[in-house]
């Protein structure tokens, strides 16, 4: 089973239980850290990028998002402030859902409740194993681990046709490595055969 996304709601579904689209521009945060979660939030057109940064200023990238996926949703679960920034990276358009809109709908559609539980714990297992690979000082154990959890969102189950849709930067961000080691790294696991290098594209 892929992550793909917590969750892929249907739009008019979403809709029919009053959500509503919010423009935002490219740069715009939809959330920041420590602000109180109060909506469900799915990308209807658009990019977002999910982050933090340390106390030296340095960023920390989570993920990013496209169309049709989901994020912050946990923390509507948990009753607990957002750990994370989400900003857009383009000009988007978010369905946001109400807390309380969300709760009903999730009690009137329980087969979403139960798609939500599995995709959250698929997310878990993930992070997981992301989380050992960053643990290693091998810099391609930690990309490798950061290019399975990204393949984990999509529903391309393929040998290097995968598109790696991130700058040689923001994957540095993601890895906490330079990003002179990410591109280093990369030419080598194009060498091994593990990866693809075309026209700049990551094919995984």
């Amino acid at each position: 089973m892929k992550t793909i996304s917590c969750m892929n709601i249907d739009e008019n579904l979403l809709y029919s239980f009053g959500a509503e689209d919010k423009d935002y521009k490219k740069q715009e945060s939809v959330f920041r850290e420590e602000d109180h979660a109060l909506y469900y939030f799915q990308i209807g057109e658009g990019k977002v990028k999910l982050n933090n940064y340390n106390e030296n200023g340095k960023e920390f990238i989570h993920n990013i998002l496209g169309k049709k996926q989901s994020f912050g949703e946990a923390m509507l679960f948990l009753n607990q402030d957002y750990p994370i920034n989400a900003i857009c990276l383009d000009d988007s358009r978010i369905i946001r859902l109400p807390k309380n809109n969300f709760f009903e709908m999730i009690r009137q559609h329980q087969d979403l409740s139960l798609e939500m539980n599995a995709c959250l714990s698929q997310e878990i297992f993930y992070k997981l194993k992301m989380m050992q690979s960053l643990a290693s000082q091998n810099p391609m154990q930690r990309l490798k681990g950061l290019l399975d959890y990204l393949k984990s969102y999509h529903d391309e189950d393929c040998h290097q046709c995968f598109h790696i849709a991130f700058t040689r930067q923001q994957i540095a961000n993601l890895t906490g490595l330079r990003v002179e080691t990410v591109i280093r790294t990369l030419k080598k696991m194009e060498k091994e055969g593990s990866i693809t290098l075309k026209d700049r594209k990551i094919l995984y």
